[in-house]
């Protein structure tokens, strides 16, 4: 169904339904932008932008798009002022330090990255500028002294936002009228994965639920965890958003329907591959949002007097069609504040 409410078949549609026609148009764009100028094009001064990211190619397709989009909406464009290095490290352990360097010997004026690959960029030698889209706490990882000041030659956005946790367990609660046990799976070792553990603990407590941690820091350790969750059946889950646990999102969400396991988190991403719920930072305007930091840099600011900041858009999406083969209904409060409905 389109957004006028047209049904249709669309032989390009994705699964989750909410995002499909629209996948594919931001997949061209992105194309589109990458290829290289024109010999005549260049009239003026061209920008080499480099794009890093610790994920699959086909996993970032919608952020690339969407930054992409916002240096458009800024003045730069493919085939006059513009080209952009992309590399993908396929979540290779160690292979974003190697695309790192490979990027930097092509000298680009910053160097934007995705996923894990924000510390192979900021501590590769020589510094390059650096602007990150960070899921985690950019100081704690250290990749800058403080948001106000980052101090070093990185800065972007952090999506790591602890208040949302208890609005985001507040939500499970009212899809799940039954909720009294919830399953933390979690990498201890992702940059301020404490911090948000303390405050969903004590969101939880106010909600009188109880907690059980999972530690997941390798996929192995993941597949430990979801035997246990399974021994356990808890009536519902959080997951803290990492580059682990969206790479095993479609895996998850298939574990979680075959046991009927409801779960929330904070990236559209997961409810969009059959988890029931999202709240948290929406990410494309995060992306667009990231050209801001691009543009200032390419103007002669230094990532080190540019503030890191904070999602300012939020969003709710619940998938419908997983509430419904759990058996959930979807109060009508939640529905009219979705800003988005996967059906």
């Amino acid at each position: 169904m389109n957004d006028h409410g047209e049904s249709h078949y669309d032989p390009l549609a994705v699964t989750g339904g909410s995002v499909t026609r629209r996948r594919l148009l931001l997949a061209l764009g992105a194309a589109l932008v990458l290829r290289a100028p024109s010999a005549g094009a260049q009239t003026r001064p061209v920008h080499r932008v480099a794009w890093l990211s610790g994920s699959r190619e086909a996993d970032t397709v919608e952020s690339l798009a969407a930054f992409l989009n916002g240096l458009r909406d800024l003045g730069y464009r493919q085939g006059d002022n513009l080209v952009v290095e992309a590399r993908w490290a396929d979540y290779v352990p160690g292979r974003a330090t190697q695309l790192a360097g490979e990027l930097a010997t092509l000298r680009p004026a910053v160097i934007v990255t995705q996923g894990a690959a924000h510390g192979s960029a900021v501590r590769h030698s020589p510094p390059l500028p650096v602007v990150f889209l960070h899921s985690g706490d950019p100081v704690e990882a250290g990749l800058a002294e403080s948001f106000a000041r980052p101090g070093r030659n990185g800065t972007g956005i952090s999506l790591l936002a602890l208040e949302l946790t208890g609005k985001r367990m507040e939500l499970l609660k009212q899809m799940v009228p039954n909720l009294r046990r919830v399953a933390f799976l979690a990498n201890p070792e992702h940059p301020g994965e404490q911090r948000e553990l303390a405050a969903s603990r004590a969101a939880a407590a106010q909600l009188g639920l109880e907690v059980t941690y999972y530690q997941t820091r390798t996929p192995a350790e993941l597949d430990t965890a979801l035997v246990a969750v399974a021994a356990a059946r808890p009536e519902g889950a959080v997951l803290f958003s990492d580059a682990l646990m969206f790479g095993q999102r479609q895996k998850l969400a298939a574990f979680f329907l075959q046991h009927r396991i409801p779960s929330a988190t904070g990236w559209s991403d997961f409810p969009e591959s059959g988890h029931l719920l999202s709240y948290g930072p929406e990410r494309r305007a995060a992306w667009r949002r990231v050209a801001y930091f691009v543009d200032k840099i390419l103007k002669g600011a230094r990532p080190a007097d540019l503030p890191i900041e904070l999602p300012t858009v939020l969003e709710t999406v619940i998938n419908r069609r997983t509430a419904t083969a759990m058996h959930l209904n979807v109060p009508p409060t939640i529905l009219v504040r979705a800003d988005r409905v996967v059906e």
